[in-house]
């Protein structure tokens, strides 16, 4: 058990100072010399609220909803459950419909997308990997980053 705290904040460590270096090069990259009437986009995301801790139970892992504006509200969440959709379901976290593909999350932490109606959805992540199961068939690994976040 000291072990996965000790995974754990080790891991926060890490994200904390891979922000903020990304925070840093977005810094320096915004100095370009775009001319005023050019339009730039970045598809990263800078903004992070602070982390909240939900739930109880003994499998921890952290949970982070990436918006369509570039913010990131992340979650620890403390459950007994074993699959990662049903502790964020269980949390109150994520709703969606059961398709022949299984959960089709349209609801995140209160933000609606659907690709039939707002032309974007909620693609899952493992860490920073596209998901290959659905995250109703994921299994828990204490420690690991999952995240839902918005694309079109």
């Amino acid at each position: 058990m000291r072990e996965d705290v000790l995974y754990l904040k080790i891991k926060r460590l890490l994200f904390a100072a891979i922000s903020v270096a990304l925070i840093a090069v977005l810094t320096l990259c915004s100095c370009s010399n775009t001319a005023p009437d050019e339009t730039t986009t970045t598809a990263s995301y800078v903004e992070m609220t602070e982390m909240q801790e939900i739930g109880q139970g003994k499998n921890t892992f952290i949970f982070r909803v990436y918006d369509e504006n570039g913010h990131i509200t992340p979650f620890t969440i403390k459950t007994d459950k074993t699959i990662v959709g049903e502790a964020l379901q269980e949390n109150g976290l994520i709703e969606g419909d059961e398709g022949e593909f299984g959960l089709y999350v349209k609801t995140v932490n209160g933000i609606f997308a659907e690709y039939e109606t707002t032309g974007n959805y909620w693609a899952f992540y493992v860490g920073d990997t596209y998901a290959l199961k659905g995250i109703d068939m994921t299994e828990i690994v204490n420690g690991e980053i999952y995240s839902l976040r918005i694309e079109s």
